[in-house]
């Protein structure tokens, strides 16, 4: 029997969540889509569980690793949100700014199972090190399930309209489904689909290989160290349960596909100001308030609005972290879904930024020119805006 997360905390938060259902909206954070059939509420259950498991070593855990289960990462203000912790992520820049990875990869892992053999030494040449937070998963089902061609109708990489802004749509060979898809979830739109997103969570962050990601080779450690901390035995760690028939990164993607975006903070007419002046200064640029997802057999999420305040494009903003991967550049950033931003400390892809009116301020690049009619507003026009902010 595998560690639970906590057994109890996950019965009060499962009852908590059928009542939200049963209730209406809004609904907790947590929560998921409403109007579930018995089955899906079945599979959200059991992916809740799968998700908060503390694995061990001898489930897979390791030999190096940045967390023990899902929710490590994922818990704030309810599982499936955010934390306060960041991984670590580095490569080499030349004296010609060209990038290189060491090892081929650029995660270097936080911790090492018992008994430490494989402690991750941070290479001396690494001279680009970069931090990056967790990411909310509420409603990313809905994004899942925006058409790639809604994405991509939205990109303009050569500024052809004028106005400074540039997105690309992050099209890549998606691991889940061995087609051509536009990324979407990650900070640099490295993923697809939430299978691909649990693949890759699972065998990146836990250390735990799967069908899609099959060999693991952590960075900062030697072969040699490898082979004598990883033991006896081989073979892909996360299988098919006979019971189920699931694998564990198809729970993962399930709990993701079905749980429920944050609902809104309260709405006056400070906030409807602060949403005007949002529009005015230009932020929807890339923080596009609703997309539509295309149609679906499910009626969960067929073409249904997606208020997630993001065009999910990359954009060069002036917050790159130096680390280019899969299709994005160094410099690019996926336009981050404000959604739940209220719940969201502290900001930013590097958890550096403590306030909106800093995060704000941070934007250059594509978004200079936001940024300079952000700042030519009076205070109180500055203040509606983060009230705003502050109601998703």
């Amino acid at each position: 029997m595998r560690t639970r997360y906590s057994g109890v905390c996950l019965w009060i938060a499962f009852v908590g969540i059928a009542i939200s259902q049963q209730n209406g909206p809004p609904l907790i954070p947590g929560s998921p889509l409403p109007n579930l059939t018995p089955m899906e509420l079945e599979l959200f259950r059991a992916g809740l569980e799968d998700f908060s498991e503390v694995e061990t070593a001898d489930e897979g855990l390791g030999p190096t690793f940045n967390g023990t289960s899902c929710a490590v990462c994922h818990s704030i203000p309810a599982i499936g949100g955010v934390s306060t912790m960041t991984e670590m992520r580095g490569g080499y820049r030349d004296e010609h700014g060209e990038f290189y990875s060491l090892g081929g990869g650029t995660l270097y892992h936080l911790f090492s199972t018992p008994p430490h053999r494989c402690q991750v030494q941070i290479p001396p040449e690494i001279n680009v090190i970069a931090r990056r937070a967790p990411i909310a998963v509420f409603g990313d089902g809905l994004i899942e399930a925006i058409d790639d061609t809604t994405i991509a109708a939205q990109a303009d990489p050569d500024d052809a309209n004028g106005d400074g802004i540039s997105g690309r749509a992050a099209w890549l060979e998606d691991i889940a489904t061995q087609t051509r898809k536009v990324g979407r979830f990650g900070w640099k739109a490295q993923q697809a689909t939430l299978l691909a997103f649990s693949a890759d969570a699972y065998l990146n962050e836990m250390g735990i290989t799967n069908d899609l990601l099959q060999s693991e080779s952590p960075l900062g450690i030697t072969p040699e160290q490898l082979a004598l901390c990883r033991g006896p035995g081989s073979g892909l760690e996360d299988v098919v349960d006979r019971r189920t028939g699931r694998r564990g990164i198809d729970n993962f993607a399930n709990f993701m596909r079905l749980l429920a975006p944050v609902s809104r903070g309260s709405i006056d007419d400070h906030v409807r100001a602060g949403e005007a002046l949002f529009r005015e200064v230009g932020c929807t640029s890339c923080h596009t308030p609703v997309l539509v997802t295309g149609r679906n057999a499910n009626p969960l999420f067929n073409e249904k609005p997606v208020n997630l305040f993001s065009d999910l494009l990359l954009h060069d903003v002036g917050t790159g972290d130096g680390i280019p991967q899969a299709a994005a550049q160094a410099d690019e950033i996926r336009t981050p879904p404000l959604w739940g931003l209220r719940f969201r400390k502290p900001l930013m892809h590097d958890g550096a930024t403590a306030t909106l009116q800093e995060a704000v301020a941070r934007h250059a690049g594509e978004a200079a020119r936001v940024t300079e009619r952000y700042h030519g507003l009076d205070d109180e026009k500055r203040a509606a805006l983060v009230a705003f902010l502050n109601s998703l």
